[in-house]
C-alpha cells in the first residue's frame, strides 16, 4: 500500500506500538497524548517513556496533545483510548471536517466493553453512536495475540480486521501488511470484540492460578491448561449468545491465538493484575468491584479484565449464562468470595460439587 496519512486518538502503549509498526512501513504517523511528557519524550526523544519505555521510536512518528490536529486530514484515524473514555474521546473530534464527510476510515484498537444507561456496548457500537451517521456499520475493529512491546521490536504478530464493510476491512488489512505484521480481515464484528473483551478476564484469573500455583501442591501446568480451555469455552458461550457469526472466530488468532498470549505472556497487565491480587493482597485497597474500577488509576497499570469482568456479569444475568470462571472473578473483585474459595470450588466442580454450589456462583 502506499504511503498513508495516519493519525492515532491516545498514546498508551498499544496505541504506541502499533504506531511503529505503521511507521515502520513508512505510513505518516501522528499521535495524540493528553500528558506533556508523553508529548516531549516522542518528539524529542522517540521513545515513550511513560507507557512504552525502553523502545526506540521511529524518527518520522510524532506526537501532540492538540487531539483536533491529530484527526484532521487523516486517510485513517485510529481510536486506542481505554474503553471507559472512548465516548468522550470521540464527541471531542466528530466534527472534525473528514469525520463529518466520512473520507477518513475509522479504526479501533479499544478493548472492553463501554457503559452506557441502557448497560454494556461493545466498542463500535458506542464509536458509531458517536460518530456522524456516515460512519454506521462502516468503522473497522482490530484485534489480535499482539503485546505492544513486541509489536514495537517488530516481532512477527497476526492482526485481523474485523468490519461489517468489506471494504474498509479490506483497507485496513492492507494498512496493516507492514513489515512485522500478518494482517487478515473479518466479517465477524462481534465475536472478535468479545473476544478481545473476555479473554481479559480469563488473564486476570490465570495470573491468580499461576501465583496460587507456585506454592501450592495441587495446581500446576495442567491446571493451567484446563482453565485456558475451559475459559475459551466461557468466550464462546458469550459470543453466541450476543451475535457473534463465525465458529472459526473463536479457534483463530483473535480467538484462542489471544487469549493464549495474554494469559502467558510476561508483558500482560492482566495476568500481573491476577499475580498482584495473590501477592500483594492488591484487592485490600479496595471495597468493591465498583470502588476498583472508580480507582482503577491507583493500581499503576490499566488491568481491563477487571473492568470488563463487571460488564460480563451484566450480560450473563441478562441472557442468563452459565459463565463459572468470568462470575467467579466477579465475586472475588466485588469482595463476595476469596481467590482460595473460588479454586477450591472450581477443584470441586471436576467432582460434581459445581452442580451443588452453582446457585451460590452462577
Amino acid at each position: 500500500m502506499a504511503e498513508k496519512s495516519v493519525g492515532i486518538i491516545g498514546a498508551g502503549a498499544w496505541g504506541t506500538g502499533f504506531a511503529q509498526a505503521l511507521a515502520r512501513g513508512n505510513h505518516k504517523v501522528q499521535l495524540w497524548a493528553l500528558e506533556d511528557e508523553v508529548v516531549e519524550s516522542i518528539n524529542k526523544e522517540h521513545e515513550n517513556k511513560k507507557f512504552l519505555p525502553g523502545f526506540k521510536l521511529h524518527e518520522s512518528m510524532t506526537c501532540s496533545k492538540d487531539i483536533i490536529e491529530v484527526a484532521t486530514g487523516k486517510d485513517f484515524l485510529v481510536i486506542a483510548s481505554p474503553s471507559l473514555y472512548l465516548k468522550s474521546t470521540i464527541e471531542k473530534i466528530k466534527d472534525v471536517p473528514n469525520l463529518k464527510d466520512g473520507s477518513t476510515v475509522v479504526l479501533s484498537l479499544t478493548k472492553g466493553f463501554v457503559p452506557s444507561d441502557n448497560g454494556p456496548k461493545l466498542v463500535l457500537e458506542t464509536m458509531e453512536e458517536a460518530l456522524p451517521e456516515c460512519y454506521k456499520n462502516k468503522t473497522v475493529y482490530v484485534a489480535g495475540p499482539s503485546h505492544a512491546e513486541e509489536v514495537a521490536m517488530g516481532k512477527l504478530t497476526g492482526l485481523v480486521s474485523a468490519s461489517m464493510n468489506p471494504k474498509n476491512s479490506i483497507r485496513v488489512r492492507e494498512l496493516m501488511r507492514v513489515p512485522g505484521i500478518v494482517a487478515y480481515s473479518s466479517f465477524d464484528v462481534i465475536g472478535v470484540q468479545i473476544c478481545a473483551a473476555a479473554k481479559n478476564v480469563i488473564a486476570v484469573v490465570y495470573g491468580a492460578l499461576d501465583a496460587i500455583a507456585e506454592t501450592s501442591d495441587k495446581f500446576g501446568d495442567n491446571t493451567e491448561s484446563l482453565l485456558l480451555a475451559a475459559g475459551l469455552n466461557e468466550i464462546m458461550t458469550l459470543g453466541f449468545a450476543v451475535g457473534a457469526t463465525h465458529a472459526e472466530t473463536f479457534a483463530s488468532i483473535s480467538g484462542v491465538g489471544d487469549l493464549d498470549v495474554t494469559c502467558k505472556s510476561k508483558y500482560g497487565r492482566n495476568r500481573r493484575f491476577g499475580q498482584d491480587m495473590i501477592k500483594t493482597d492488591l484487592l485490600s485497597k479496595f471495597k468493591d468491584i465498583d470502588d476498583l474500577i472508580a480507582n482503577v488509576g491507583k493500581i499503576g497499570y490499566l488491568p481491563e479484565g477487571a473492568i470488563a469482568c463487571k460488564y460480563i456479569h451484566q450480560i450473563a444475568e441478562k441472557k442468563e449464562l452459565k459463565l463459572f470462571i468470568c462470575e467467579g472473578l466477579y465475586r472475588i473483585l466485588n469482595k463476595e468470595m476469596s481467590p482460595k474459595d473460588f479454586l477450591d470450588v472450581l477443584t470441586e466442580q471436576g467432582r460434581g460439587g459445581y452442580i451443588r454450589r452453582k446457585k451460590r456462583l452462577c
